[in-house]
């Protein structure tokens, strides 16, 4: 098989973009969104339905509740940020299916999509055209 290919087919199998993971949800029981970042920031807005886990705090006994046939999506803030790659890392590590939101809560904010929190947004609630 062609080199290239196989890079987008890896790199598709690891990370889903804020539109992927809008659609999934609407169909898809296995997902489970998990906000990475400090509990101050998953206060101040998250995904709806996302659970927040730390990822400095990704431990066995941390996890153990959590249901290894599910896919977990891990997101943080953005770009900027590396605390999904961070819990993407432990979590598989951990022996979870893991994806990677790319673009984090501002690209999922950017493509339209509501917020929960303190400082939620309704956002367009609209599938993007990517």
């Amino acid at each position: 098989m062609n080199e290239q290919i196989k890079y987008y087919e890896s790199k598709l199998a690891f990370e889903m973009d804020p539109s992927d993971l809008f659609a999934s949800l609407e169909t898809d029981t296995n997902l489970i969104i998990v906000d990475t970042r400090q509990p101050f920031g998953y206060e101040k807005e998250h995904i709806p339905t996302a659970i927040n886990l730390p990822h400095r705090e990704m431990t066995v006994e941390s996890t153990k509740h959590l249901d290894k046939s599910k896919t977990y999506v891990c997101y943080c803030d953005g770009i900027g940020c590396n605390a999904s790659t961070k819990g993407a890392l432990k979590l598989a590590q951990l022996g979870f299916q893991v994806k990677e939101l790319i673009g984090g809560i501002e690209w999922w904010k950017f493509d339209g999509y509501a917020t929960e929190g303190v400082m939620a947004s309704e956002g367009a609630a609209v599938q993007c055209a990517c």
